[in-house]
């Protein structure tokens, strides 16, 4: 994404009852169902979906009391709480084949701590945090606004009310941003595509989610009305994993930062916390966050490496992208090794992430969320760090 000037920018979102987003929410599901039962417990859970069956892969390590038909059960549930219940794909009538197993001793042996050896990285890789003060929750803004569309629309069809008393689950959205010498000033273009009942008037849609649009965007942001998009193959009754096979993982750009800085390539959900494709991307969103609320830049990316195995990061990196105030990346770098233990045991301790919090992460997005006191859920976008920031560069 260009950061300055005049230009469009893009982001897509996709709704919880998007195919790879039920088997998002499933891995999910499973993984909390194992550190519920053992916070230390090791999970690699990934999801398919398609018409009226679900399969369940991967390697765990949890306690016997977590059965094959818990798991089936929890499946099962998770998929009601989206709404599904439909000929081509229910809640009740999937069948549901578990064929989870042992983890890799040759893994384990790695990641476990042992005698003088600490917890090692669950895997390589490289993992990416990035934060922007063009919004409140210092993400992108097409992305933000991607996302509470279709967020807005969940919560009315949960609320009952009468304007999507006729959709379903499946949906998605994309939004085009017009940016003026680099800051968000409007949108060009809207696309809302969106599953529903049989013989629906497609204007009477495209009415309805004009008005929730309108009530989303601030004032003067909609497009020309030429320039929104409802459906627009026509009819979009089939959907869900009836329409089309969902896939854990597939939606990682829509689960970051919706193509406005890099990626890693790791997916999120279905992996224990060990697994610094998770862990790690949250901590660099959670330092990425507390530089920019801390008024050190107006952006800030950060890069952190691992081997499996290891302990400690083998990089970190940190790109302030030019906007930073009077701040030196090598210096800040230092800081936020100091602030922060980025060793996988040092993050999820900090971040408290060895609980049951993920299933709630698995749609709209992983960063951007408002942290929970109450169920002490999304900690990386907590920004209590911002004093010790200010404090090392005596601000």
């Amino acid at each position: 994404m260009r950061k300055n000037g005049d230009f469009l920018f893009t982001s897509e979102s996709v709704s919880e009852g998007h195919p790879d987003k039920v088997a998002d929410r499933i891995s999910d599901t499973i993984l909390d169902a194992y550190l519920a039962a053992d916070p230390e417990a090791r999970v690699a859970c990934e999801t398919l979906v398609t018409t009226n069956r679900i399969v369940l892969a991967g390697e765990v390590r949890g306690p016997a009391s977590v059965t094959s038909e818990n798991l089936i059960e929890r499946a099962r549930e998770a998929v009601r709480d989206i709404g599904y219940d439909q000929q081509g794909f229910s809640w009740r009538r999937a069948e549901v084949a578990n064929y989870l197993h042992a983890q890799s001793a040759d893994i384990a042996v790695g990641v476990d701590s042992a005698f003088n050896k600490d917890e090692g990285a669950g895997d390589q890789g490289i993992m990416f945090g990035y934060a922007s003060n063009e919004t409140d929750t210092f993400m992108p803004a097409p992305l933000y606004y991607a996302h509470r569309i279709l967020h807005r629309i969940r919560d009315l069809r949960r609320e009952g009310d009468v304007r999507v008393a006729d959709f379903q689950p499946d949906a998605k959205s994309q939004v085009t941003l017009r940016y003026v010498n680099g800051r968000p000033v409007s949108a060009t273009s809207i696309v809302i595509s969106t599953q529903h009942n049989e013989g629906i008037d497609q204007s009477s849609l495209r009415n309805r989610l004009l008005d929730i649009t309108r009530e989303v965007l601030p004032d003067g942001w909609m497009p020309h009305e030429s320039e929104f998009y409802v459906n627009p193959t026509g009819v979009f009754v089939i959907g869900g994993p009836d329409g089309d096979c969902g896939l854990t993982g597939r939606k990682i750009i829509v689960d970051t930062y919706g193509g406005a800085a890099p990626h890693g390539g790791g997916a999120f959900s279905g992996k224990d916390p060990t697994k610094v494709d998770r862990s790690a991307a949250y901590a660099c969103r959670y330092l990425a966050k507390n530089v920019v609320a801390a008024g050190l830049a107006d952006r800030c990316t950060i890069q952190l490496s691992y081997a499996i195995g290891v302990s400690h990061p083998l990089s970190l990196y940190v790109n302030l992208e030019g906007t930073g105030k009077d701040v030196d990346e090598a210096v800040l770098e230092k800081v936020l090794r100091d602030v922060m233990d980025l060793t996988p045991r040092g993050i999820r301790k900090h971040l408290r992430l060895n609980r049951p919090i993920y299933a709630v992460t698995s749609a709209y997005g992983h960063f951007g969320r408002t942290p929970d006191d109450k169920q002490d859920t999304f900690t990386w976008e907590r920004i209590d760090l911002v004093d010790r920031l200010r404090t090392a560069f005596n601000r």
